[in-house]
């Protein structure tokens, strides 16, 4: 017997706890630790704060590059730059060759690797093992080639190894922190209790290279309570609107690849909403659980759905909001003096007005923005959105909401990490079209979702801007952040970023 089956018919035979029920009747997980399941991190962290370890193995490559290429120099030079372009190719070529050895070595012998379970020393020793055969060839090369040379690939040797030693030891301590704090660590969701559920749960119980936060199957009859101690914690349609997906890297459909009806229903399903989606497919004789959870933890098996996620893009574009964001906020900084100023001169009330939006992955954030309305009439859920010679506006506020100056302060969400300068346009929760909830108008608007919201962006340089205040307006916004996301690159960010004081200011009739 299956470990599934044999799990399930011993659920079967037990009565309804109170614990199941209140799962059921409350909308999410109770608070009861034995609920949380044996993967679930303490805190849980957005899907925006999860690292690339893809990406910190390559930074700390790039580190090791330049502590060898400034040890090769200092040697070399000697302080004295001169004697760089004056040394003899003797003492150059030792020097030359370890340094081409130190970045092989140190990639095959696993020095970028950083597994969890890998200690100070085990790491040091896998440095010390690269760093000790490009040592000896720098050496061989040197003393082959004379007395100078092998004193200056001598002193070449203590001076590189000591340093990246040094620096390895601060990059395994900050891994370290960084996975206790659940950063390197992906959350996953898996939907199905199949065999193949009880196969990923219990290899990632073995290796904790990723949490599995819960299980949901829409046949809970059949189903287990938990899942290897990992919470059954509803169907599909408790997923749906469940408040754990903000915090989810990643949907996992485990049902069996025979099940082809019900998984082309489940991807129906799961597709609208802005986590990736992916397929666990079964290979009939062949263990696959390393390979796949592996890929779990760093590229996806089989996308179904959800952005791309690309680390070099992701990092660039990080770097373009920070760099372009710090610039923005010294050179607006005195703007927005006179704009609390003004905002304050005008009318009684706060001069920032915060309001919860949705962000990345439907992550609720505070979105902060000058006051443009009368503090008493102030509407943080959106249920009325703003329309010509609203009564509601301020006179300033008429001014900031037309330049979009108002805007300003949503520069610190950017150097936050909350927002992007270009993106969809986050709108508030629960934000409404006439007298219907704006996200129940398009089936595919969470897909805004599934990038960081921006400052501007593609729709807003389109002409959609300012409230959407009918149905066709929510379409249109829709289609071109959904357009925006399939096109994203660093120049298209660039173009809107140019293109967004002439359409802001070329357009005279536009609410907002």
């Amino acid at each position: 017997m299956s470990p599934l089956v044999q799990e399930t018919a011993e659920v079967r035979a037990r009565p309804t706890t109170p614990l199941a029920m209140n799962a059921a009747t409350t909308g999410g997980p109770p608070s009861t630790p034995d609920r949380r399941g044996p993967l679930r991190p303490k805190a849980l962290l957005p899907t925006r704060s999860r690292l690339s370890g893809v990406m910190i193995a390559r930074l700390i490559g790039g580190v090791d590059v330049v502590v060898i290429v400034a040890a090769t120099l200092a040697v070399v030079s000697q302080g004295d730059l001169t004697k760089l372009l004056a040394a003899p190719l003797g003492e150059i070529l030792p020097l030359v060759v370890g340094c081409y050895m130190a970045f092989w070595t140190m990639r095959v012998g696993g020095a970028y690797d950083l597994g969890r379970r890998e200690g100070l020393i085990e790491h040091l020793a896998r440095v010390a093992m690269g760093a000790g055969a490009a040592s000896a060839a720098a050496l061989c090369f040197g003393a082959a080639m004379g007395a100078a040379s092998l004193h200056a690939a001598g002193l070449w040797v203590t001076v590189w190894v000591l340093a990246l030693l040094t620096t390895h030891a601060g990059a395994w301590a900050t891994v370290r922190h960084w996975r206790r704090q659940g950063r390197l660590t992906p959350n996953v969701v898996i939907v199905g209790a199949t065999d193949n559920a009880f196969r990923l749960i219990k290899a990632a119980l073995d290796t904790r290279d990723i949490a599995v936060l819960g299980v949901f199957d829409d046949r809970l009859d059949r189903a287990p309570e938990t899942v290897h101690g990992v919470p059954v914690l509803g169907d599909t349609n408790r997923l749906l609107e469940h408040r754990i997906l903000p915090y989810v890297d990643r949907i996992v459909i485990t049902v069996t690849a025979a099940s082809q009806p019900r998984v082309r229903q489940l991807i129906d399903r799961l597709r609208l909403l802005p986590n990736a989606v992916t397929l666990f497919w079964d290979v009939e004789g062949q263990d696959t659980r390393s390979a796949t959870l592996e890929r779990l933890a760093r590229l996806p098996l089989a996308e179904i759905s959800g952005a791309d996620s690309a680390d070099r893009r992701v990092l660039l574009k990080r770097i373009q909001d920070l760099v372009l964001g710090a610039a923005a906020l010294l050179v607006a900084a005195p703007f927005m003096a006179a704009i609390a100023i003004a905002v304050r001169l005008d009318s009684p009330g706060p001069i920032l007005f915060r309001q919860r939006r949705h962000g990345f992955n439907n992550e609720p954030i505070t979105v902060w923005k000058f006051r443009s309305m009368h503090h008493a009439l102030a509407d943080p859920h959106a249920a009325q959105q703003v329309c010509a010679c609203d009564e509601r506006v301020t006179r300033v506020g008429r001014f900031i909401r037309k330049t979009s100056l108002d805007e300003l302060p949503q520069l610190i969400n950017v150097l936050r990490g909350e927002m992007s300068l270009v993106g969809p346009r986050p709108h508030a929760i629960g934000m409404k079209t006439g007298s219907e909830e704006s996200s129940r108008l398009v089936a595919e608007y969470a897909w805004r979702h599934r990038m960081k919201p921006g400052i501007t962006g593609w729709a807003q340089i389109n002409g959609s801007r300012g409230p959407v205040d009918t149905a066709e307006a929510v379409r249109e916004r829709v289609a071109l952040d959904i357009d925006y996301i399939e096109r994203q690159s660093f120049w298209l960010d660039v173009y809107i970023l140019a293109m967004t004081v002439p359409s802001l200011f070329g357009d005279k009739h536009q609410v907002r």
